[in-house]
């Protein structure tokens, strides 16, 4: 379930903490196992990285659960990550998070039917005197209107043809 090139890059993440505390890799362990997978992890691929941390299958189901930034299900090729917590609501993203959906035709959690887009509402993302805002990839988008959000998905969308 876990290639040898991810066991490679998870032993990196390992070397960096005191010996038997192999587990504290989880999260970038995580993260390696998900990118091979589609953007995606199974119940299989969350044991697989417990197996290979020598930690309890539910440990590491805790963290795949926990935090936000792991999928559970397929996503498409770029995920707006739409930030929905205070600073955003109040600066409108409640709106532009129903205006994103009906521009893509898909509900927060669906991915659009050329696969490209999906939406997903996050809490903070820590851009608050850019509210609103949302994240595709590493890169941050703020202040964001609807315009400004036309023109980030018709880019998306003209980078993918």
């Amino acid at each position: 379930m876990i290639s040898n090139k991810a066991k490679k890059q998870i032993d990196i993440w390992v070397a960096k903490y005191p010996e038997g505390r192999q587990s504290s890799a989880v999260m970038e362990a995580l993260k390696i196992v998900q990118a091979e997978n589609d953007n995606s992890l199974t119940t299989e691929a969350i044991q697989a990285v417990a197996d290979y941390l020598d930690m309890p299958g539910i440990a590491a189901a805790e963290v795949a659960t926990f935090y936000e930034n792991y999928n559970h299900k397929p996503v498409g090729k770029h995920t707006i990550r739409f930030c929905h917590n205070i600073s955003c609501m109040l600066n409108g993203a409640d709106d532009l998070i129903v205006y994103l959906e009906k521009k893509l035709g898909v509900k927060t959690g669906e991915v659009t039917k050329d696969s490209l887009i999906n939406v997903k509402k996050v809490e903070c993302l820590g851009a608050c005197v850019g509210a609103p805002m949302f994240q595709i990839g590493d890169q941050y988008y703020e202040n964001l209107t609807t315009d400004k959000i036309d023109e980030i998905v018709d880019g998306l969308r003209k980078k993918s043809k």
